[in-house]
C-alpha cells in the first residue's frame, strides 16, 4: 500500500481501459448505492462484512462507506485475511502482525466495527479447497446480509485470493447475501474495475482518515495524499459529488440486465 501515483497518471491510466473510467462510459450512469433505500435497513439494521487481505485494505478501499453504514445503526465485522506478517522484512513475521494487528484495532474503533482475523500469512496465502471451505463457515458463522471484498482482479496475489475466496463462499452459500467488490489503488493494483455503485463519503472523509492514519506501516498520510484523495474524488466527480467510493455489485444471472434486443 506504500505505491504512490499522481493525479494525471491515474486518470491516464483510467482513459486508457485501466477501470474503463473515461474512455468507455456506461450507457447509463451507475447508481448511487442510498443507504436510507437499501431493502431493510429502515426495519432492522443489517450485518455487513468487509473482508480485505491486509490490515488497512478496507479502510483504504471503503472506510468512508463503513463509517456510513455504521453510523446509521448497522453492524459491520472486519475480516482480515491474514495480520499483515510480511510488511516489514526488518522485522520478524511476528513482530509485524503484532504491530499490525493493533494498528488495525485502533482503526476498527474509530469506525465503529469489529475486527476478525481469518488466520492465513501475509504473502503466502492460499486459495485451495480447504481453505474455501474455512472461509465459508467464517461467512456462515457471521450470518451477513451484505459482504464487501476486494475485487480479484488484482496484481497483489493476496488481493486476488481474498476476492475469490469470498466469491466462492457467496456461490456456495447459494448467492445468500449481497456482494460487493471495492478497489484499491486502481491502475496500478486493482484492474479492469468499472463501477456499478458508488457512496457519497463527502462527510466521512474525515473519519476514514482517522481510521487510515491508525496505520502507521504504511505510511499513510504520504499514501492518501498521493493516491487515494484522488481517487475518491474523481469517483466523486463520476457521481457528481464532492467525494465517493466505487463498487462493483456482483449479482446473480436473474439479477443481470440482459443486452437490449440480444435477451437470454
Amino acid at each position: 500500500m506504500k505505491r504512490k501515483s499522481s493525479r494525471r497518471n491515474f486518470i491516464r491510466l483510467s482513459s486508457m481501459g485501466l477501470g474503463g473510467l473515461v474512455l468507455a462510459a456506461p450507457a447509463a450512469a451507475p447508481k448511487k448505492i442510498n443507504l436510507l433505500t437499501i431493502p431493510g435497513t429502515a426495519l432492522q439494521p443489517l450485518h455487513i462484512i468487509c473482508a480485505g487481505a491486509h490490515p488497512g485494505d478496507p479502510e483504504f478501499g471503503c472506510g468512508g462507506t463503513m463509517a456510513k453504514y455504521s453510523k446509521a445503526g448497522h453492524t459491520i465485522t472486519f475480516l482480515y485475511l491474514t495480520r499483515g506478517e510480511a510488511g516489514d522484512p526488518s522485522k520478524t513475521h511476528a513482530e509485524s502482525a503484532a504491530l499490525r494487528t493493533k494498528e488495525a484495532e485502533f482503526a476498527c474503533n474509530a469506525l465503529h466495527v469489529t475486527p476478525r482475523f481469518a488466520g492465513q500469512v501475509d504473502g503466502n496465502t492460499i486459495l485451495s479447497p480447504q481453505t474455501n471451505e474455512e472461509m465459508k463457515k467464517i461467512i456462515i458463522s457471521e450470518k451477513p446480509d451484505m459482504v464487501f471484498t476486494q475485487w480479484p482482479v488484482d496484481t497483489h496475489p493476496d488481493h486476488q485470493v481474498t476476492g475469490m475466496l469470498i466469491l466462492n463462499a457467496w456461490t456456495k452459500m447459494n448467492k445468500a447475501f449481497d456482494l460487493y467488490f471495492y478497489e484499491v489503488n486502481t491502475g496500478s493494483e486493482t484492474m479492469t474495475f468499472v463501477p456499478t455503485d458508488y457512496v457519497d463519503i463527502t462527510d466521512f472523509r474525515e473519519q476514514k482518515k482517522i481510521a487510515m492514519w491508525a496505520h502507521k506501516t504504511q505510511d499513510p498520510v504520504n499514501t492518501y495524499n498521493s493516491f487515494f484523495k484522488q481517487m475518491e474524488e474523481f469517483r466523486g466527480l463520476e457521481a457528481g459529488v464532492t467525494a465517493a467510493e466505487a463498487f462493483i455489485h456482483f449479482k446473480t444471472k436473474v439479477q443481470r440486465t440482459s443486452i437490449t434486443g440480444a435477451s437470454l
